[in-house]
């Protein structure tokens, strides 16, 4: 019989024309899938953007020509960027709560969010639209304790797109933010306050760039997917509050210009892949994933 290591010796010697499969070749069925429903889709969006309703770039000229366009464009980045910032600002320190909190607690709260992500986008955002409408418990309840003597415009505006959207997105920004408070050592900030650092500076000196990956992570992602959002802003925006999605939803289902469409598409997820590069650039997927 072969020891264990004849064994190993003779199974590492592969005879000659027999099929071995690499690293490559175990990837070639996620590739394929890629391929198939991204870059094939990527590929005949440019297409039709640069063929309809005549060969060349006018659909491009006329997107970004416009001034009505460029509003769009515009509001799309506003909204965004004040989303992102919001949900910043709240996650940051709910995460910072989870990380200190027992499990016994941390465990309600990761109930609450996972629950409010499986739940239906239809049905909250049309719950925030009862909630935020002229006659809808915000309003009754600030009425009633007398901050307000009028019903606030909540709705078909920025304020209620923002709302819906921040709580909506507060989920993808807590859950990076909470992976990366973990890892950070409780003695390092026991270090700074030891080393004569007050509350403030030990937040913005010593936890905030701790936390960096997380917040670029997180911050990212709330943003490229508030870019592309279409349902929360149709429903609590209106027509002023227009974003890009619902303008790309507007060529392709009413005006049925899918030349218009597709160049809206592109470029928008040229948009997306240039900030993705940005963040790659500044702090690299080790730094990204918290390691």
């Amino acid at each position: 019989m072969l020891s264990r290591t004849d064994a190993k010796a003779a199974g590492s010697k592969i005879p000659a024309g027999r099929l071995t499969l690499t690293d490559f070749d175990l990837t070639l069925p996620a590739l394929g899938l890629l391929v198939l429903f991204f870059v094939v889709p990527v590929a005949i969006l440019l297409a039709r953007s640069v063929s309809e309703p005549v060969p060349g770039f006018g659909n491009y000229a006329e997107l970004l020509g416009s001034s009505t366009y460029l509003r769009i464009f515009a509001n799309t980045f506003l909204v965004s960027g004040l989303v992102t910032f919001v949900s910043l600002l709240i996650g940051f320190p709910v995460a910072w709560a989870l990380a200190v909190m027992p499990s016994r607690f941390a465990s309600v709260v990761f109930a609450i969010l996972l629950l409010s992500m499986w739940t239906n986008l239809l049905a909250r955002t049309y719950a925030w639209m009862v909630l935020l409408q002229r006659t809808g418990v915000i309003n009754k309840l600030l009425i009633g304790l007398g901050l307000i003597d009028k019903p606030l415009p909540l709705v078909n505006n920025l304020t209620g797109v923002t709302i819906g959207m921040t709580y909506i997105m507060l989920p993808f920004i807590i859950l990076p933010l909470y992976g990366v408070i973990r890892k950070i050592d409780p003695a390092i900030l026991q270090a700074a306050a030891l080393c004569g650092a007050n509350r403030w500076q030990a937040l913005t000196r010593v936890l905030l760039p701790l936390a960096m990956p997380g917040m670029a992570a997180g911050a990212l992602m709330v943003f490229v997917m508030s870019l592309g959002y279409f349902v929360t802003p149709a429903l609590l925006g209106g027509t002023a509050n227009m974003m890009l999605a619902e303008l790309i939803a507007q060529f392709v289902q009413s005006l049925v210009n899918w030349g218009m469409g597709g160049a809206a598409a592109l470029v928008l997820l040229v948009v997306t892949l240039a900030l993705y590069s940005v963040q790659l650039r500044f702090f690299g997927t080790d730094r990204m994933g918290g390691r």
